[in-house]
C-alpha cells in the first residue's frame, strides 16, 4: 500500500481516536473529581470567583494529567492499529526509522 494512503488512513483514524479520547478524558476527569471533591464537575473556569485558588490549581493539574494520559494511550493505540493492519508504521512521525527497522527486521534495534 502506498505511503500517501497509509498516512491518510492514519490521520483519519487519529482524528476519530482523538475525538473519542477527548470524550473519554472528560468523563474520566469528572468521575475522579466527583469521587474526590464530591462535586459533579471540576472547575471549568479559573476566573470563577466562587472557587478557591487551591481548588482551581488541583483541577487544572488533574485535567492535564488525565488528558496527557488519554492522549498518549489513544495515539499509541492508533499507531499500533495502523502498523498491525497495514504492516507499516505511518510515515512522517518521530521514530519512523527505528519502527521501520523493528517491523522489517533490518538494522539494529
Amino acid at each position: 500500500m502506498g505511503v500517501l494512503l497509509v498516512n491518510a488512513l492514519y490521520k483519519g483514524l487519529s482524528m476519530l481516536v482523538s475525538l473519542l479520547g477527548g470524550m473519554l478524558a472528560v468523563k474520566l476527569l469528572n468521575r475522579i473529581w466527583t469521587k474526590t471533591a464530591g462535586e459533579e464537575h471540576a472547575p471549568a473556569d479559573a476566573r470563577d470567583p466562587n472557587r478557591r485558588l487551591r481548588e482551581v490549581l488541583i483541577a487544572a493539574a488533574a485535567q492535564g494529567a488525565v488528558y496527557g494520559l488519554v492522549k498518549a494511550a489513544t495515539r499509541r493505540a492508533a499507531a499500533k492499529s495502523v502498523r498491525k493492519d497495514l504492516d507499516r508504521f505511518p510515515a512522517g512521525r518521530a521514530g519512523d526509522a527505528r519502527e521501520e527497522r523493528v517491523l522489517t527486521g533490518r538494522g539494529r534495534r
